[in-house]
């Protein structure tokens, strides 16, 4: 049984005529007697009483007509659905991102995306960059955005791209001992007690990346909290002797009111006073084999712009 020849059965039905039915298909007489034939032979039920000149639909022919229609109304919604997506007129955008993009970076992107396209929803999911690759791995997210690195097992699955950078700042508090310096030198890093984010983080890779460049063992420092948000340790900051290595754009309004201080890192033995400085790639994740909707594709071009 085609969608052809359930057009044609019901424009038979609706006009009981061969001929007429075929005048409005625009199709020969002889092949609406054929898709007709073919359905009553593979069936084995008469679909149309012919009576004389005339037909009358039959008790198989009224079932099949009022069947016929609710699959030809399906197929008229899914066609629309379809054309709508396509043009951008429904639809949903599946994101996920690290708490820092999404939190600071990507809600403008979002906005300027919803403004253009009002009739799309978007979903987006907040978590550690760890999380966030294994999400778009797995299919979960059209597309992921990370500001640490593609675990190792997934870099053949994950294909990813820079759209921006972003710089760490090490903060402290006005309680902090360092808040009237300008500076401290890549030793006195392990004079102090830190706040760190848990181990999944792209921020706490970046981090420890830095350390090991610099020639310090991240473990050799004096942790004494580990937490899963960055909103969590600027609070624990501003309130306690410790420091922390966080994102310039969490932080852009507490150094502005003095709330938080911004210490810059020296290496004294590889250079007199050389700043170091932390600056790491914003990542946009798209899976290497699976089909990219329009819509990912639009929302890339606002990501990159």
């Amino acid at each position: 049984m085609t969608l052809d020849q359930l057009r044609i059965f019901l424009a038979v039905a609706e006009h009981l005529h061969f001929t007429r039915a075929a005048e409005v298909l625009y199709i020969t007489q002889p092949a609406v007697s054929a898709a007709i034939q073919s359905l009553e032979s593979e069936y084995g039920a008469k679909l149309f009483h012919r009576i004389g000149r005339r037909i009358e639909v039959t008790e198989a022919g009224l079932l099949l007509q009022v069947e016929a229609q609710k699959i030809l109304d399906q197929v008229a919604l899914t066609e629309r659905g379809l054309r709508e997506l396509n043009n951008m007129q429904r639809g949903e955008l599946k994101l996920g991102s690290s708490l820092t993009i999404g939190n600071y970076w990507l809600p403008y992107k979002i906005s300027e995306f919803q403004r253009q396209y009002p009739q799309i929803s978007v979903n987006c999911t907040l978590a550690n960059t760890e999380e966030i690759c294994e999400g778009t791995a797995a299919g979960l997210f059209d597309l992921g955005l990370i500001e640490g690195e593609v675990q190792q097992s997934l870099q053949d699955i994950l294909e990813p791209e820079v759209i921006d950078r972003d710089r760490m700042r090490i903060i402290v508090g006005k309680s902090h001992p360092w808040f009237q310096r300008i500076e401290v030198s890549v030793d006195e890093l392990k004079e102090t007690t830190w706040v760190m984010r848990e181990s999944g983080s792209g921020s706490q890779q970046v981090f420890e990346r830095a350390l090991h460049s610099w020639g310090i063992d991240p473990r050799a420092l004096n942790t004494v909290l580990i937490l899963a948000s960055g909103e969590m340790i600027k609070a624990i900051v501003e309130s306690s002797e410790v420091a922390a290595a966080i994102s310039e754009l969490m932080v852009a309004k507490e150094m502005r009111l003095s709330i938080l201080r911004s210490i810059q890192v020296v290496d004294n033995q590889k250079g007199a006073g050389k700043p170091l400085e932390i600056v790491r790639p914003f990542l946009k994740l798209k899976h290497k084999q699976r089909f990219q909707t329009r819509l990912s594709k639009t929302f890339e071009q606002i990501l990159n712009a």
